[in-house]
């Protein structure tokens, strides 16, 4: 695939084209795509957040939280949408949830500008890429595991709730170690 193919992809996904999701989820070769668009993000995020003097832990967060959710929120969403949610259409694989979702990620380039100081623009920013990104990830679901929009956000938030159990239980684990 192409730079240009890459850019068009990235630009339907952001207007929530759920054919795009479709045609990624069919695919296989675009879950290098799909990488490149989590990485962006993770990058965007990053200089964003050194841009708004963010102390160093932060800024790693920032670097890393959408890999690690792309990767452990996608096997989530797949175990659950595809066993305890599944529908009757449902036919998928981890590697399909993972390129949809990947592309959903795309608004998450507007985090870059989180580290404009005007007038808390660059905090508007990223609260309206993350709830960008929630809701074209919720359409990235539904067209990965051929859902309804209801059992999508139904996937999608128990997914939630199963990865921040998962990072906070690790969080815990490392606390107690460190201490």
């Amino acid at each position: 695939m192409s730079r240009s193919s890459l850019l068009r992809r990235m630009g339907r996904a952001s207007i929530l084209d759920s054919h795009v999701y479709e045609e990624v989820e069919a695919d296989p070769s675009s879950i290098g795509q799909a990488s490149i668009v989590v990485l962006l993000t993770c990058l965007s995020g990053t200089i964003g957040s050194a841009l708004a003097g963010h102390p160093p832990t932060r800024i790693a967060i920032d670097l890393f939280e959408p890999l690690l959710v792309w990767i452990v929120g996608g096997a989530f969403t797949y175990m659950v949408g595809a066993t305890f949610l599944r529908g009757p259409h449902t036919v998928t694989s981890y590697r399909e949830v993972l390129r949809t979702t990947g592309f959903a990620f795309t608004p998450g380039l507007l985090r870059i500008a989180s580290g404009l100081p005007l007038f808390g623009v660059g905090f508007g920013l990223t609260v309206v890429s993350d709830v960008w990104v929630l809701v074209a990830g919720i359409v990235a679901v539904r067209q990965a595991l051929d859902f309804t929009t209801l059992r999508a956000i139904g996937t999608f938030g128990l997914s939630y709730l199963l990865l921040w159990l998962a990072f906070e239980g690790f969080l815990l684990e490392i606390t107690r170690f460190v201490m």
